[in-house]
């Protein structure tokens, strides 16, 4: 009797594990097939230099293709600030190391091979965030997420990212399923997601499976002081990013300007979790 009865358990827990697995899938294809088209493609010309032990390399030019999320239909876009420009990371995980980035023609890709010029109108290092806005005002809204409609997570719960992927693969909208590891509540709450290797990159939304959004997907680097390699690797570290810090530095990006200037927006020191914007360089 009592291996019938085992039996019996272990198939229920099967049947309950399955049932389980097919509510996430089923939940995230509609996350999926609802946000999508606010998931887009920001296509960025980056010079870079760098410098260590007082001998400098030759600049280097790439064009690169990053995660954006447009969250207003204006189409002002957040991306993770890492992501577009790697210096402020670098400089804490290897003080030694200096790296400068000449961010310039930005672009946003839509699905309909449509090309937006856009202009980065804030960044906040803090946070890792950087938002990017189109240089003129779009006749059509874009489609978006709204980022007052969000919800929190708990550990163990799996939260549905979405994806832009590479020119090899076309550029496709991709998702994938996340599990929340950890829930970090000082110096300021966010989620540590599990580091299985999926198509997530800096930049992707996650969602709760009620649709609501999370946060986004940013990386959160402390500084090192040198040292050994390990401890530089471990002073960096994936995060999603709760969708309410997001919304309030949303509120402060400016209008596009209009013009390729780079422009430097750095936190405000009285309140690390805020941007505000520079004075236009003449």
């Amino acid at each position: 009797m009592n291996r019938n009865f085992t039996l019996a358990l272990f198939v229920t827990l099967t049947l309950a594990f399955a049932a389980r697995a097919d509510e996430v899938s089923e939940k995230g294809r509609e996350i999926f097939k609802k946000h999508q088209s606010a998931v887009v493609t920001v296509q960025e010309v980056v010079k870079m230099t760098y410098s260590s032990a007082g001998r400098t390399a030759e600049p280097r030019e790439n064009k690169q293709d990053l995660t954006g999320t447009v969250i207003d239909p204006s189409g002002l876009t957040v991306l993770a600030l890492s992501a577009v420009d790697p210096s402020e990371m670098v400089k804490r995980m290897y003080p030694d190391y200096k790296m400068d980035i000449e961010v310039s023609d930005v672009k946003i890709l839509l699905d309909d091979g449509a090309e937006i010029p856009a202009e980065i109108v804030l960044r906040d290092k803090d946070l890792d965030l950087a938002f990017i806005r189109p240089k003129a005002k779009q006749s059509t809204p874009m489609a978006a997420v709204d980022l007052t409609k969000s919800s929190t997570a708990q550990v163990l719960d799996s939260v549905i990212t979405l994806n832009r992927l590479g020119r090899a693969a076309g550029r496709a909208h991709a998702a994938s399923v996340e599990r929340i590891n950890a829930v970090v509540s000082k110096p300021r709450t966010f989620y540590i997601p599990d580091s299985m290797m999926t198509t997530t990159s800096a930049g992707s939304p996650a969602f709760a499976l009620d649709g609501n959004i999370v946060g986004l997907m940013v990386m959160r680097a402390i500084n090192s002081g040198g040292g050994a390699s390990a401890s530089r690797q471990d002073a960096a570290t994936s995060i999603i990013l709760p969708a309410e810090d997001i919304l309030k530095a949303a509120k402060q990006a400016p209008e596009a300007k209009g013009d390729d200037e780079k422009k430097e927006i750095k936190p405000d020191a009285a309140k690390p979790e805020a941007a505000k914007p520079e004075p236009k360089k003449d």
